[in-house]
């Protein structure tokens, strides 16, 4: 991809997108073009084809998306279904109105079915169903994949898309109403360490097993997969390691440096119990992870301090 081009980047408040800004800028690239919520809404069709046609950005990266947790995916479905298919389809059609030559659609490993295939490659799309407690957000990120796959195939233009496993970093949402676990748990061992609390609830039975990938690395995959000429129309991108959420837990509280106890509650939901993604098509394609798991939460959680420090902290 040039460095000359004029890149918008959908979502650039956001971990993912804010990420992915940080990458460009590091790169060169000099004409990056964002957009808050207040200067656009993404779900009105005829705002974004005005934003499209007067920016002409000629490539687009959609990190925008509404997001959360197992309770606010539970909570929330009508939102989280509607909310995303209308966010990417205004988008996708607005890109390939007018002219974009990149696009790519940041989707979600929860596309895949409840009890697919470990670890999960990218055939397994719509084999069977999916896991219920987000299956609004599922389907909402399969259909912007098949949207940029089907405007690819039918008019030729190269969107593709890129299906990531847990992210976590800078930027990250810490609330606890609709957050996701690894921020959840670093805000508890965080606030149980401030006040000197004897114990700290993880959710569950701690058995299930999740992959995480810190978002800057995300960023660094979004790129190169950016600059092929012929990628797939949606690649797995993972750290290609897994650990169970008490292995996690445990990661959390000696970044963190809380010393007291951690208590289960087992009348919480577990989730899919394993995630891990097939990434052997994104060895192939020769890019891997640079920043593993134990470094990877010290250092998101210097960010939470110092975004508590600054008052930007989503809490």
């Amino acid at each position: 991809m040039d460095p000359s081009w004029k890149v918008y980047v959908s979502g650039h408040q956001g971990m993912v997108g804010s990420a992915v800004v940080r990458k460009l800028e590091s790169l060169g690239y000099d004409e990056i073009e964002t957009a808050t919520r207040d200067e656009l809404d993404l779900t009105n069709q005829a705002a974004v084809r005005r934003f499209y046609e007067l920016e002409k950005p000629e490539a687009v990266v959609i990190a925008a998306a509404k997001v959360g947790g197992i309770g606010a995916n539970n909570t929330y479905p009508a939102e989280f279904i509607y909310e995303n298919l209308v966010i990417t389809a205004t988008q996708v059609h607005a890109a390939y109105e007018f002219g974009v030559k990149r696009l790519l659609f940041l989707g979600s490993s929860c596309i895949y079915p409840k009890h697919a295939p470990q670890p999960m490659p990218e055939g397994c799309l719509l084999t069977s169903e999916l896991e219920p407690t987000n299956e609004a957000y599922a389907i909402a990120k399969i259909a912007g994949l098949k949207l940029c796959q089907f405007y690819r195939k039918q008019y030729g233009v190269l969107f593709h898309s890129l299906m990531p496993t847990n992210l976590y970093g800078p930027r990250d949402n810490y609330n606890l109403e609709n957050s996701h676990v690894l921020p959840a748990l670093i805000r508890k061992f965080h606030e149980a360490k401030q006040n000197n609390y004897p114990e700290v609830v993880m959710w569950g039975t701690g058995t299930p097993k999740r992959e995480f990938l810190h978002v800057d690395d995300l960023a660094d995959a979004s790129l190169f997969l950016m600059g092929l000429e012929n990628p797939p129309d949606w690649v797995n991108v993972g750290s290609g390691d897994e650990v169970t959420i008490r292995e996690l837990t445990e990661i959390v509280k000696d970044a963190v440096g809380y010393k007291g106890n951690i208590v289960q509650d087992v009348t919480k939901p577990d989730g899919t119990p394993r995630k891990l993604l097939d990434i052997s098509l994104l060895k192939e394609l020769e890019w891997s992870r640079k920043i593993d798991l134990e470094k990877g939460i010290a250092l998101t959680y210097e960010s939470f301090l110092s975004e508590l420090e600054t008052g930007t902290a989503r809490v």
